[in-house]
């Protein structure tokens, strides 16, 4: 009987540990790597979104006759602010959809300070400014890259 127990094939203690620090290497370099793409795609989701905001802010102009200014925002887009031409809702949800962070889009209008309305999100810090991820994606620019 203790034979057979003996004879039973298994793993040591020694050959696990060894197979969890090679798990462990492979997640703490590969790991941030992969971190760093999901900020990338976060970036790039909010470009888009900013993207959809300025034609259905264009769409709003060629129906009112001018973009919703500060006060009304965003929101102008799916629910009529007491205009008189407006024919919208001219964003497909019925309601704003917050940034990829879960922030809400910063609005300016009528002027803006870089264009006719600044629209832009703050990042994933939600303060002005940053680098990477907590970088703000913006109108200005965003329009800037299309044209080149």
């Amino acid at each position: 009987m203790r034979r057979r127990l003996r004879d039973q094939a298994g793993f040591t203690l020694v050959e696990l540990l060894v197979v969890i620090i090679i798990l462990s290497l492979l997640v703490g370099l590969v790991g941030p790597r992969l971190f760093g793409h999901v900020g990338k795609s976060k970036q790039a989701a909010a470009r888009a979104q900013i993207e959809i905001f300025g034609g259905a802010l264009d769409a709003y102009r060629l129906d009112v006759g001018t973009y919703p200014n500060t006060s009304q925002g965003l929101n102008a887009l799916v629910k009529n602010p007491g205009a008189s031409n407006w024919n919208g809702p001219y964003h497909k949800k019925n309601e704003i959809p917050p940034d990829p962070w879960d922030h809400a889009y910063k609005y300016a209008c009528c002027p803006g300070s870089h264009d006719e309305y600044d629209l832009w999100s703050e990042g994933s810090d939600g303060a002005p400014g940053g680098d990477g991820e907590s970088a703000d994606v913006n109108s200005w620019e965003v329009a800037k890259k299309k044209t080149q």
